[in-house]
């Protein structure tokens, strides 16, 4: 007969186990009421506000929030951060094969035809101001723009470009009319000259690029600097019109106001353009440099601003590029308004 086991070894090795599967139990729970729970991974956030999806494979650090941010334009959402650009996009060209005939009949078709009417483009209207300009450098004073509103209220700014031209007529009148005007001339004597309540002459020359640092200051020929540096500089925000008359440097200087954005912070631009040559620092055969300038003044179209008045400066010489065809003037003075402009 088999030998019988005691009962009190069964019941021994019953409660081993039941001991082992309580102290199993309570080390679980213990450890669970001291382990803050693991926070669910949010989706990756848009800068419009959108959920981005997540990339399979790329784990995030563990209880670290996540957050990618997608670059917006400015437009239809909140203002992103925009890439540089270090060119214009060129127009495609006007013909199937390059041509100086084609494109020179299209840029002077764009330079005189206005894109916007303008009813009141005298500053003689204004009460109070009876000086009549020399030169036809036309604003656009029609109440649905905000330059006539902020004359009235003295809000106004101007900025003058010019290069020893003596012709400030149009500064004065401006001046004169409530306008806070600041001319740039590098030919003047002193750095800052202050002539009545609203007219400041400065000693400085825009370009298209600030100087080089490495120049020393004893070497340049004068003070130089992009507007935007000198916006930054004055603690300007805006320009309400912006005056240029820099003897073939307007094409430089507009392809910077346009490449830094800059032109977006101008309500009016007053342009004398010249044509009889490239200009500086504008290179290419003829038909390439027709090309450009009218792929300038299309980026401008692109950024709302349009053409309101055009003047064919018959006293210069009637010439595009040195040649005397197309019946062009080398000069013509051209406004435009900004459509966006508050």
């Amino acid at each position: 007969m088999p030998k019988e086991r005691p009962l009190w070894r069964g019941a021994a090795f019953r409660l081993c186990v039941l001991s082992a599967a309580l102290l199993l139990c309570l080390q679980l729970a213990v450890r669970r009421s001291w382990c803050p729970e693991e926070r669910p991974r949010l989706p990756a956030v848009a800068a419009s506000g959108r959920a981005v999806p997540q990339t399979r494979g790329t784990a995030a650090a563990p209880g670290r929030r996540r957050v990618t941010y997608v670059r917006s334009g400015r437009r239809g959402g909140r203002p992103g951060r925009k890439t540089a650009r270090w060119h214009i996009e060129l127009q495609p060209w006007a013909s199937p094969t390059p041509s100086l005939n084609y494109e020179a009949l299209r840029f002077l078709k764009y330079i005189s035809t206005s894109q916007i009417s303008c009813e009141h483009m005298n500053l003689s209207s204004l009460r109070g101001n009876s000086e009549a300009m020399k030169r036809p450098w036309s604003v656009c004073l029609d109440e649905r723009f905000s330059l006539i509103h902020r004359l009235r209220n003295k809000q106004c700014r101007l900025y003058s470009l010019g290069l020893g031209n003596d012709d400030n007529q149009f500064e004065i009148s401006m001046a004169n009319s409530g306008c806070e005007v600041h001319r740039f001339d590098p030919s003047i004597k002193s750095a800052h000259i202050q002539e009545g309540q609203h007219l400041w002459y400065h000693r400085l020359s825009v370009d298209w690029r600030d100087p080089n640092p490495a120049i020393a200051a004893h070497k340049l020929h004068s003070n130089t600097k992009k507007l935007g540096t000198i916006l930054n500089e004055f603690g300007h925000q805006k320009i309400d019109v912006l005056k240029a008359d820099v003897e073939s440097a307007e094409w430089k200087i507009l392809e910077n106001l346009i490449l830094e954005d800059v032109v977006e912070q101008i309500g009016q631009l007053v342009f004398e353009v010249h044509i009889h040559w490239p200009g500086f620092e504008v290179s290419g055969n003829d038909s390439t440099v027709v090309r450009y300038w009218y792929s300038l003044l299309r980026e401008l179209e692109l950024k709302d601003f349009r053409l309101f008045h055009t003047y064919k400066d018959l006293s210069k010489p009637q010439m595009l590029l040195k040649k005397e065809a197309f019946n062009a003037s080398s000069c013509y003075t051209l406004s435009w308004v900004n459509t966006r402009w508050k």
